[in-house]
């Protein structure tokens, strides 16, 4: 994915760097190249895409971080703002009508569906005793939602606009944003079931109910409720519609290509230098690839104990996982599984969700997918070839013996922890799914030392930083650094996920050119 002009632009003439090729860096990237900026897109991994990548084994391929989206239709924000960027090249399409399947304890099940009129429905015909206790749920809602917006406005706007917008918005966003998605929910549903069940998609975000803000609950969750989707394609679709329009505005994006630090000239970052060694210069540095590996990694030490740069070292990366990919051969629809995700609780308590593999505990969450039956294009091919995911969270001190080269020092050690997880794993999912048990014909294990190897993400974190009130109320995470010619994209600068690193990557280019905000609609 090399630009015509490549060769010669080797060293200088780019109108901007983004470093990362994720959701952000792709969408920051795009938006400069919209308006005709030569960007040089660079990544540390061999393929284009970050966690909107794939990979394939014995004829099946895989999404490593995209399950599902909301707000992609045509007419929905995110999906406007799509079109915008690639000239309507890439669809999503909608997985139906039920888009998530909450599982709990006692064979209790709701379905999450579209539109949310219908699932305000069916919670009430649940939870008859809490109507207006529901009612209240989708209000906050709302109102935390609006005050989400206006705490990632705030961070692509410039000075002193910035100030006088957070001055005159303090009261709504501390309300909504500086409070826990526990203690708002808490404070409005007196069911702790029904808490339960408004809490339990937390993964979509990655932060606890006792320690996720209930702005990032709001924006994320909300965004889901007109309906979700799937990219036509799977989520490479996204890189294939994407880096086209980089290149056709004269810029390039390498992969395999690693930043080992950003080059700083009289106080400005003016380039990149790359881990072999070359330079690359441009007036306009745009980091995607978190804000704590932008400050730990690529900062000379010198400007890391800046204030910003330090408050942002107190941020704690987010949480991990260890995954299992699963091939599968035979019409699996026909024996249980669906378009749909399968979140399963073992407990009502949904704060109880990380596993130890050390642990004789059962796992007490696992999330289920079939991306196959996701995707329009898929064609399964006269074997019937389908593609299963099942996740559980996990803590990165259970495998931090092995970072850094651990693995490499003791192989066996390591060899008998990951068979371990992904036997118990493949127990669990057959154990939910026992009629597809005979049909799976491939296994393979992604742990948290590989989502850190391909996405440089400390401990694993996938979903960046913590989701704490803390982190909406910094003022550390700006686009604009206070480092003359140095921006950050991505989910770090508004919320995890693939729909919020969107949103991220948009921010951080609309602090190096403003006319950005102009397709914020």
């Amino acid at each position: 994915m090399h630009s015509p002009n490549a060769a010669a632009n080797t060293n200088s003439d780019w109108d901007a760097i983004v470093i990362g090729s994720g959701m952000g860096g792709m969408t920051a990237a795009t938006a400069l190249a919209r308006l005709n900026y030569r960007v040089l897109l660079l990544e540390q991994a061999q393929s284009i895409g970050g966690l909107t990548h794939t990979f394939s084994r014995a004829g099946f391929t895989w999404d490593v971080g995209l399950h599902y989206c909301g707000l992609f239709g045509h007419d929905q924000f995110a999906g406007r703002i799509l079109d915008w960027l690639s000239g309507n090249r890439i669809e999503f399409r909608s997985m139906g009508t039920v888009y998530d399947v909450l599982h709990f304890p006692d064979g209790v099940d709701v379905s999450v569906g579209r539109p949310a009129s219908a699932y305000k429905m069916e919670l009430k015909e649940r939870f008859p005793q809490q109507t207006e206790q529901i009612d209240a749920y989708f209000e906050a809602l709302r109102e935390a939602e609006i005050a989400m917006r206006m705490v990632t406005t705030e961070r692509a706007l410039p000075e002193p606009f910035r100030s006088a917008h957070q001055w005159w918005n303090k009261k709504k966003i501390e309300r909504w944003c500086g409070r826990t998605t526990q203690e708002v929910i808490g404070e409005i549903v007196s069911d702790p079931k029904l808490a339960a069940v408004l809490t339990a998609q937390w993964g979509t975000y990655g932060g606890k109910p006792s320690e996720a803000s209930f702005g990032v609950h709001a924006l994320v969750i909300g965004h889901y409720l007109e309906g979700a989707a799937y990219p036509v394609g799977g989520a490479s679709a996204i890189a294939a519609g994407l880096v086209p329009v980089i290149e056709a505005a004269g810029g390039s994006t390498r992969a395999g290509t690693a930043v080992s630090e950003i080059v700083i000239e009289d106080g400005q970052a003016v380039g990149v230098r790359t881990r072999s060694g070359e330079t690359f210069r441009a007036p306009v540095i745009v980091s995607a690839v978190g804000a704590r590996g932008t400050v730990r990694e690529l900062l000379p030490a010198a400007f890391r104990q800046q204030d910003w740069a330090e408050e942002i070292n107190t941020l704690k990366p987010a949480i991990c996982h260890f995954e299992i990919f699963l091939g599968f051969e035979g019409d699996i629809a026909r024996h249980g599984a669906t378009r749909a995700n399968h979140w399963y609780y073992q407990s009502w308590n949904t704060n109880d969700a990380i596993w130890s593999p050390n642990s004789e505990a059962p796992i007490p969450w696992m999330f289920i997918s079939f991306p196959s039956l996701k995707d329009p294009d898929h064609d399964p091919g006269p074997c019937h070839k389908h593609t299963g995911e099942a996740f559980v969270w996990a803590d990165w001190a259970d495998v931090a013996e092995f970072a850094d080269g651990g693995a490499q020092a003791r192989p066996e050690q390591w060899r008998a922890l990951k068979e371990r997880v992904e036997s118990k794993l493949k127990a669990i999912f057959a154990a939910r799914f026992p009629a597809l048990e005979s049909m799976m014909v491939h296994c393979e294990l992604g742990t948290p030392l590989a989502t850190a190897a391909f996405t440089g993400h400390e401990k694993g974190g996938f979903y960046g930083l913590e989701t704490t009130p803390r982190r909406l109320l910094t003022t550390a995470l700006s686009a604009k650094t206070p480092l003359p010619g140095l921006y950050m994209a991505g989910q770090d600068v508004a919320v995890p996920g693939i729909a919020g690193a969107l949103m991220g990557g948009m921010l951080g280019a609309a602090a190096v050119d403003p006319r950005v905000f102009q397709h914020f609609k």
